[in-house]
């Protein structure tokens, strides 16, 4: 993979400051990368016939270009330091490519962002989806003025905003800015489609083939939710975190995973249950709407992810897409990555509750409410204030929120799927024995989340959320530095954080985000001690593609 990225770096060779010694050494790197646990991710294919393992490794293909798409939209240096390192081979060259290559950049995720490499400087809030001499307040200043067709595509997911040749902003395509790499990802994708003999299948990837040059995935993302078959792959431009200035941008990922039918049977019972979930949403009755769809749930073992969906905190699950017209026409789907999810729980949950939690809790953390709760967290992004109106116009939480829209999107997912959660279990869907075992095994997660920085958003999410939790008195700091549920009052401090993140969304009250964020988006000095106390374990998975890697060699 280092080679074809190299050599597509060769493209775009531009200079870049020299590099010099005043950063981590090689152990050092070696030590920030020995927080990420390697993991051999095999998946059985066997019951896939010859064609099907064909158009698969096709998929992986097309997959493998989305990475050198992903390094241009994080930083316009990118592909020419990948390509500066690729040509060191000094101990210290090998390892700051090795950790460029998991960061996705030369900038530590796990550490607030910080440049591992000199003469780098900061990472840009504004990625590389606007022009390097352009300012926040210009931009939305030219936002505002646009017309609102031209408004919508400037400020929609799949645009670049550049300058032209007079020096003014212009929305450039995608399809036009990535041109070279999605024609060949296309040319992979149609070449899946021809040897697959499963309808569904064949239609999204010419739909998504299709896309990819005219900037149009309205089609290929319908025909995504309709998707029912063997391989369930997800390609293409989705999750805005990225563009830190706005939340516009989508950034480009794949995952490429084989569909596990026995489990998501099982968990599609929990998609039947959405609208009456939404319906007792503890918020004003005005602000829950009907839901647009079916919501179908997939349960998948990975084979091979790239770009936005492979770098630096792996995904566990993702809710897709965040075209709101797809979500009003047709919900959204859940997608939950399970071999990543149990690599996470063995090698990093189950061990740092064994340091954070109070005695009598850790024997309550186990696996199936930790994967519940995902799930949760993946349906509850489908529920809520989605399009709302602010001042007499229609907008959308994300268009309102900015920045702020990604850390208390995530912290709204989480904590309404514990609230949903206890609802299921009130009805009978689930075990009420479970109660206890969910609420600590989400403690525990709590600290594996955090352990990510608060560079990253979820972190964000999860420090607003555990600091509410502290002050409502429902999680307890234990003389011993270990924390504890207080049973008597989790239920209700987590339905009040529901209500409170949910009225900010449905208002699209961007200082009342912002006021929450500033003061609750900590690390607090009892919370930074457990912390410590797990710098020697595993933060995340490094996932080693062994079966891709097989099938491509075939």
């Amino acid at each position: 993979m280092f080679r074809s990225l190299c050599l597509l770096c060769l493209l775009w060779l531009r200079a870049v400051p020299a590099l010099a010694a005043d950063s981590p050494d090689a152990a050092d790197l070696a030590t920030m990368s020995a927080r990420f646990a390697p993991v051999d991710i095999n998946v059985d294919l066997s019951p896939l016939p010859a064609n099907e393992r064909a158009a698969l490794a096709d998929m992986v293909r097309a997959a493998r270009l989305i990475d050198a798409v992903f390094l241009r939209q994080v930083s316009a240096d990118n592909a020419s330091l990948l390509l500066e390192l690729s040509l060191d081979s000094t101990g210290l060259g090998r390892a700051r490519l090795d950790y460029f290559v998991l960061n996705k950049g030369p900038w530590s995720g796990l550490d607030h962002d910080q440049a591992f490499l000199p003469g780098v400087g900061a990472k840009p809030d504004a990625a590389n989806f606007y022009p390097a001499d352009a300012s926040k307040v210009q931009l939305q200043s030219w936002f505002d003025a646009l017309p609102a067709a031209q408004r919508e595509a400037a400020t929609g997911f799949f645009t670049t905003i550049r300058r032209d040749a007079a020096g003014q902003f212009v929305a450039v395509p995608y399809s036009l800015e990535y041109q070279g790499e999605l024609q060949r990802a296309a040319h992979w994708l149609r070449e899946a489609a021809a040897k697959t003999a499963q309808p569904r299948l064949k239609d999204f990837l010419l739909k998504r083939a299709d896309a990819f040059a005219s900037n149009d995935y309205y089609s290929s993302d319908m025909a995504w939710m309709d998707l029912d078959a063997s391989i369930e792959p997800t390609i293409g431009p989705y999750e805005v975190y990225e563009d830190g200035w706005f939340n516009y941008k989508a950034a480009f990922e794949a995952f490429i995973a084989v569909n596990d039918a026995q489990e998501s049977e099982k968990l599609a019972r929990f998609g039947s249950k959405l609208q009456s979930l939404q319906d007792r949403l503890p918020i004003d009755a005005k602000y829950r709407s009907k839901l647009g769809g079916a919501s179908p749930i997939r349960v998948v073992n990975v084979v091979y992810t790239a770009g936005d969906g492979n770098h630096g905190v792996q995904t566990a699950a993702f809710n897709l897409p965040n075209d709101e017209r797809v979500v009003a026409a047709k919900g959204s789907k859940r997608v939950m990555l399970k071999n990543f999810q149990h690599a996470k729980f063995d090698y990093v949950l189950l061990p740092a509750s064994k340091l954070t939690l109070a005695p009598g809790d850790q024997p309550l953390v186990s696996f199936e409410p930790f994967f519940t709760h995902i799930l949760m967290h993946e349906l509850m992004h489908g529920l809520g204030p989605q399009t709302i109106s602010v001042q007499g116009r229609q907008s959308t939480v994300r268009q309102e929120l900015k920045e702020l829209n990604a850390p208390l999107e995530e912290a709204k997912a989480d904590i309404s799927g514990l609230w949903a959660l206890q609802q299921l279990m009130n009805d009978g869907v689930l075990p009420k024995n479970e109660e206890r075992a969910t609420y600590v095994t989400f403690l525990a997660s709590a600290f594996r989340t955090l352990r990510f920085g608060l560079a990253e958003a979820h972190a964000k999410g999860m420090a607003l959320q555990l600091n509410y939790l502290l002050d409502a008195g429902a999680v307890r700091a234990e003389k011993d530095g270990t924390f504890a549920v207080n049973f008597s009052k989790i239920k209700a401090a987590v339905a009040g954080l529901t209500r409170e993140i949910m009225s900010i969304q449905a208002a699209g009250d961007y200082a009342r985000a912002k006021a929450l964020s500033e003061k609750m988006m900590v690390i607090r000095p009892q919370v930074a001690a457990a912390l410590d106390r797990l710098k020697g374990l595993p933060v995340d998975i490094r996932p080693r593609f062994v079966t891709a890697e097989a099938l491509l060699a075939q």
